[in-house]
């Protein structure tokens, strides 16, 4: 029996008393995976991104490991929503308008010392202040740095299109205006290299695609850091007690964390590892987040029909987003239908094995997103299940 025949077993079995569609999380692996992330940070704490988890239980989970601190959140009500909960330490990754939640952080003393807040730009301290109604509580604020990789003179650009600062001289300006303007206080500075750590260096079947990547990769690596450490040094000219320097991701762990001006790594789906994170030479994670649909047809020899599973990710629209059906081995899509909303024909030889009921086990391409189909967890120990938990949209929270 191959390891992943195995894990099959284990799945079926510990799940023989559920119907699917069911979601799991084998604790396993998402443990090793969080020891792995704390290994390739050497020493720095590794603040976890929210929307690749999107369960309160597991957030509690990992932060509860050593190396663990913080959470990087993906929207403000989501934030105030962590902090009432008792999460004490929120950095919130994008700039809000959200100007209800903007007025509740400044009203209350434990949400406003909790939540870090994101901005690029004064017209976002200004959208604060409209939005304060009569609250007086000091803002905590983090200043975005744009990572992306400029070549040809700034006519050819790698990365995503995120924060307009880019230079030591425009990150010290607005630090001066933040400095400058009562009821806010400077904190924390963050780089995300999107084009390092969340894209894989090593495509299946494409050799010099992949050799390509990690060239730029290399490269985007030799410019960021020294332009990073360019951009902490004038910050702090400004604000000498930041508190933070935050950069990385899954892909990038390591090799951020050894940059000295990088106080804190941030990482998410290295936890569950969706299939977009195979493709690594940097790390090798364990698939511990997965999702079953049960075989409803046997339209013929060598075809079954699961009900559902066109759960595809976000992104630029491709053949990577999709779910890939993982368990058992050697199923693929039909090419004429793929994966579809209420059914999808799955082809292989593996379907003549496969009875009316059968669970068919698929992994999502990226990570928090999956639990926004499902409303619990179960949560697998070898092949029990050992707890049932709540994602975002069990307990009734759906923030983008």
């Amino acid at each position: 029996m191959t390891p992943r025949a195995a894990d099959r077993a284990r799945y079926d079995r510990a799940t023989a008393h559920l119907d699917a569609p069911v979601a799991i999380v084998d604790l396993e692996a998402f443990d090793a995976n969080a020891d792995d992330l704390v290994r390739r940070a050497g020493g720095k704490p590794v603040r976890v991104a929210s929307k690749s988890v999107r369960c309160r239980a597991l957030l509690e989970r990992v932060l509860a490991r050593e190396g663990f601190a913080g959470i990087m959140s993906f929207t403000l009500d989501e934030s105030l929503w962590l902090a009432r909960a008792g999460f004490e330490d929120v950095l919130l990754a994008y700039p809000s308008a959200d100007r209800a939640a903007f007025g509740a952080l400044a009203a209350d003393p434990k949400l406003a010392a909790a939540v870090t807040v994101m901005i690029d730009d004064p017209a976002q301290l200004d959208l604060v202040d409209q939005a304060r109604a009569g609250g007086t509580e000091e803002i905590r604020v983090c200043l975005e740095l744009d990572t992306s990789l400029r070549m040809l003179g700034g006519r050819v650009r790698v990365g995503a299109l995120r924060s307009p600062l880019r230079e030591p001289a425009q990150l010290a300006e607005l630090a001066r205006s933040v400095a400058r303007r009562p009821g806010f206080r400077l904190v924390g500075l963050m780089a995300y290299e999107g084009h390092v750590a969340g894209v894989g260096d090593a495509v299946a079947g494409r050799p010099l695609r992949s050799r390509a990547i990690r060239l730029m990769q290399a490269a985007a690596r030799k410019e960021l850091a020294a332009r990073r450490a360019a951009v902490v040094r004038a910050v702090r000219a400004v604000a000498p007690d930041l508190e933070f320097v935050n950069g990385g991701g899954t892909g990038s762990v390591q090799h951020t964390a050894a940059e000295e001006a990088v106080t804190e790594i941030a990482a998410g789906s290295g936890l569950y590892v969706p299939r977009l994170f195979d493709n690594y030479t940097s790390f090798t994670g364990r698939p511990a987040a997965l999702f079953a649909q049960p075989v409803v047809r046997r339209p013929g020899v060598g075809v079954v029909t699961v009900l559902g599973g066109g759960y595809p990710a976000s992104g630029a629209a491709g053949p990577d987003r999709l779910p890939v059906p993982y368990l058992p081995e050697g199923l693929r899509y039909d090419p004429q239908e793929g994966p579809g909303e209420v059914q999808t024909p799955l082809l292989g030889s593996p379907a003549d094995d496969l009875l009316i009921g059968d669970k068919v086990w698929f992994r999502h391409a990226k990570a928090g997103e999956l639990c926004e189909r499902f409303d619990s967890l179960h949560l697998l120990e070898g092949d029990r299940i050992t707890a049932t938990v709540p994602t975002y949209r069990g307990e009734g929270r759906t923030f983008l």
